[in-house]
This record gives C-alpha cells, structure tokens and sequence, in this order.
C-alpha cells in the first residue's frame, strides 16, 4: 500500500507525539492536531485520506468535529478512537459517518489496516465521481450531430 496522509486528533499530547511517530516510521505522512477547531483548520489547507480522531475531547468533541467534516469535506475518511468506555458514542459516530472506530490503546498494525481499508473507500468513492463526471461531459453522438446543426442553422 502506498502512503496515505493521515491526521491524527487527539488532546492526549504524549498519545498524539507516539502514534504519530510510529505511523511515520511506517512510511505515511501524518499531520497532528490537539483539538477539533485546529484539525478542521488543517483540512482546510491540507490534502488528508483518513482522520483518526479522539471521541472525547475538551471543547469541540470528535462527534461535532465529525459531523463538520462529514458537511465540509464528504470525502474525508474518519476513524474515531475511543477510551474509557465511551463504546455508544463510537456507535454514535458509526451513525454519524465515520468509517469504524478502535479503542485505545490500540494497536498500530490494527490501525493502519483500519487507515488502507478507509482510503481504499475514498478512492473508490472519487472514481465514481470521476466516472459520472466523464458521462455527464460526453455526449452521444446524436446529441453532437444535433448540436452542430443547430449551430448551422443560426
């Protein structure tokens, strides 16, 4: 698998600095960010397949942070990562669009297979829409000839 550009969102620092760290020795680019204003400030300047991104957080939570997303960037994947028996708002989350949820402490290797499975959906999900784009700018030949005599025709 090639390398996906993952944001990691979480308030735990030391959780943040850590799990970074070991998703970029696995060779993927990963933005950080410590709470869910700073992570929807990153989207917007930056190209992200997946977010893994923390339930519980102080200020704007990993619920409301992901239905913003869900509104302002539909493509973007998301993992929600949940702790402290916080199981029904990952269930919440499910509801709400993301793509799965892992507890924490998690294991990377678990995680990362979680991260190709999502970016593999937004790829599939960009090539749908590239498709019906194409189908919707080509046109029949019918419609082409039709076209080029009316023109004739003015």
């Amino acid at each position: 698998m090639s390398a996906l550009n993952l944001m990691l969102v979480d308030d735990e620092e030391r959780f943040l600095a850590t799990t970074a760290k070991l998703l970029e020795r696995l060779g993927h680019r990963v933005l950080t960010a410590a709470s869910g204003q700073a992570a929807l400030e990153l989207l917007g300047t930056h190209d992200v397949d997946v977010i893994i991104l923390d339930i519980k957080m102080p200020g704007m939570g990993g619920l409301e942070v992901l239905r913003e997303v869900r509104l302002r960037f539909p493509l973007v994947e998301v993992i929600m990562l949940t702790g402290h028996g916080t199981i029904e708002s990952a269930v919440e989350g499910l509801k709400t669009g993301a793509f799965d949820f892992v507890t924490k402490p998690c294991d990377i290797e678990a995680l990362v297979a979680k991260a190709e499975e999502a970016a593999a959906r937004r790829r599939a999900m960009e090539e749908k829409i590239r498709r019906a784009r194409t189908m919707t700018a080509i046109r029949s030949p019918r419609d082409l000839v039709k076209s080029v005599d009316g023109e004739a025709e003015n």
